[in-house]
């Protein structure tokens, strides 16, 4: 009671947080394509690992259904009516050596088949991964990461019985029931279409149910994607859910979306419980008519149309292994359905493809000059937000170009055209005279770097993180750029200076701290083109005073692009930029704008006044 009441006040708030149009349960035919899809990732291993495996399962199951005919037909038939126990100790002795037999083929076939889900769910996980990593941003701006760790975690996960038993064990299932239904007509045709009449009906019935199972996987996969998103926010937001005291609204929160995922689980799981008790119900009716027309076989006997003591006693295994494998493709069904519900969400993102893509002669960047043109360049996020509108301007090499203007002016959406982050909804941009479209990305950004004022710091030491966007750095380097931009002091005094390492985002340095580190990661890399966003915001005042002959040797030589709200940081660019919805209001340096007293003037003189009033 505690759960449901707890969520009922959040119920339409956290539907509506966590609702995302791209995930949706929907009704689709078994997808054979989709998984044979998925079983390109056995080929890798098809001639190491899976003859083998094959090979063991035959076995094991050849020797399964040769045992209850031995026992029947042979042990009680011939040895035991016939009083000749010699025989049947050489049969036990034989059973015996057929058992070990098919002892080592499984031990060698589960190994075998484990080997290959492992490989498989790593390769499968690895692709995934690299292919997320090279997606463009809009891909994310359209999904949480909580989403997206899902389907490379738990889709990738539920992935995994299906490829370490489920095939196997589906060839293997086929093999033996289609091999007992020749044994048992070939035993007793009518005892064997007696045992068998209730088929139809359970074929009919799990059919019904099939879809409606697919369906409440997929509801489970889509609830656990809402859940993982909420983790994640809520995770990275609890500064914030503890400044407000928000800690038992948010655990309100929590609940809501836990008890939907709570019972699109216990839904999915209850409907695929149905088939377990319906083979069961099964197995129980057919030893009835087992017992009761097996029984009038016997007493007619073999001579008048009936059947031998023997027949009957491995019609009787026969008959406990025929349910086995049925109930066995019941739960493989049951995987399968779980493994369509995630291949489809994995597969969706295997499918997606960069909004901004390379063309196939794309050329590499040779002594890039940092000569950055707009021509008449348009951009819209979305058919409802322009955020350039035909915008013509240009950066000199060299020359260090500010961005200003109101937030939703379009600054940042320049500087993510210039990395091509984007593509241009109209118009061209060039570098040295090229449309960067016709430029490798990779060559193309890796003469790029970028300071955002939330600067990501990862886990790792602070030589890995100054190091991340110039891996071959000798440590020398590593040091003179710390030193470079006044990071060296406050690392020096850290108890392992540069091998210190650091928290998941940089938590142990404060904001200025790792701000100063992104700029030694910036200046190691060595860029044509510097963009800082907003990069000197989280550092205090005698801070900025510090760095600011720091970020003239930074600047040096380089094409920089700043983007700043504290304009005291933009005073010696060369040309300064005035934005204004996504429109150049006025452009040119700090003296030649202030003369202008137009909208730059006016910006100056109102954060003028707001530092006197502080």
């Amino acid at each position: 009671m505690a759960k449901t009441t707890a969520s009922q006040p959040n119920k339409n708030r956290h539907l509506n947080r966590f609702y995302y149009p791209l995930d949706q349960a929907v009704e689709k035919p078994f997808n054979w394509r989709q998984m044979l899809r998925l079983l390109t990732y056995v080929k890798p291993y098809s001639r190491k690992l899976v003859p083998g495996a094959i090979i063991a399962m035959f076995i094991s199951t050849l020797i399964r259904m040769a045992v209850p005919v031995i026992i029947g037909k042979v042990a009680i038939d011939v040895a035991i009516k016939h009083e000749d126990f010699n025989f049947l100790t050489y049969l036990v002795i034989g059973i015996s050596i057929l058992y070990l037999l098919s002892y080592l083929a499984n031990t060698f076939r589960i190994k075998w088949v484990n080997i290959l889900g492992q490989n498989v769910i790593y390769d499968l996980r690895k692709n995934l991964f690299s292919h997320v990593q090279h997606l463009s941003h809009n891909f994310f701006d359209k999904r949480s990461a909580g989403s997206i760790l899902v389907r490379i975690l738990n889709d990738v996960n539920s992935l995994q019985e299906l490829f370490t038993n489920g095939i196997i064990n589906l060839l293997m299932d086929v093999v033996m029931l289609l091999g007992i239904v020749v044994i048992l007509f070939v035993l007793s045709p009518p005892l064997a279409l007696a045992v068998m009449i209730i088929l139809p009906l359970m074929f009919y019935i799990s059919t019904k149910l099939r879809r409606n199972i697919r369906r409440s996987w997929q509801e489970v996969r889509i609830q656990k994607s809402r859940l993982n998103s909420h983790l994640n926010e809520s995770m990275q937001g609890i500064r914030i859910t503890q400044s407000f005291s928000q800690e038992r609204e948010n655990t309100e929160f929590f609940d809501g979306v836990n008890t939907d995922n709570y019972e699109s689980e216990r839904q999915a799981t209850k409907k695929s419980a149905y088939f377990g008790p319906f083979v069961e119900m099964s197995n129980a009716i057919g030893t009835v008519i087992l017992i009761s027309y097996g029984a009038h076989l016997l007493i007619l006997g073999e001579a008048n149309g009936g059947i031998e003591i023997g027949t009957f006693v491995s019609f009787a295994f026969f008959l406990g292994m025929f349910w086995e494998p049925i109930s066995r493709l019941g739960q493989i069904y049951n995987q399968l359905l779980v493994a369509m519900a995630s291949s489809e969400r994995i597969f969706e993102f295997l499918d997606e493809q960069p909004n901004v893509e390379e063309k196939a002669d794309a050329k590499e960047v040779h002594d890039m000059q940092g000569h950055i043109e707009f021509d008449n360049v348009q951009f819209s996020y979305n058919e409802d937000r322009v955020a350039l509108h035909e915008i013509s301007l240009e950066m000199k090499p060299g020359q260090t170009v500010a961005l200003v203007g109101h937030t939703g002016s379009g600054k940042s959406t320049i500087a993510n055209l210039i990395s091509r982050f984007y593509d241009p909804t109209a118009g061209v941009v060039r570098i040295d005279g090229m449309d960067i479209k016709d430029l490798k990305i990779d060559s193309l950004r890796s003469n790029i770097s970028v300071v955002l004022q939330d600067t990501f710091i990862f886990s790792g030491t602070i030589m890995e993180n100054i190091r991340f966007g110039r891996p071959e750095a000798t440590d020398e380097e590593v040091h003179e750029a710390a030193k470079v931009v006044g990071a060296d002091e406050f690392i020096k005094r850290l108890a392992d200076g540069y091998q210190t390492e650091v928290e998941e985002r940089g938590n142990i340095l404060s904001a200025g701290e790792r701000q100063l580190l992104s700029f030694a990661r910036a200046l190691l890399a060595n860029p044509r083109i510097l963009i800082l966003d907003e990069a000197t915001a989280s550092i205090d005042t005698e801070t900025e005073v510090k760095i600011q002959d720091a970020l003239k040797k930074l600047l040096h030589g380089r094409t920089a692009i700043m983007i700043a709200h504290r304009l005291s940081t933009i005073r010696e660019a060369d040309n300064i930029i005035v934005l204004e919805h996504g429109k150049i209001l006025e452009q040119g340096n700090h003296k030649e704008l202030m003369e202008k007293r137009g909208e730059y003037f006016d910006l100056v003189k109102s954060q003028f006044q707001m530092l006197n009033a502080l």
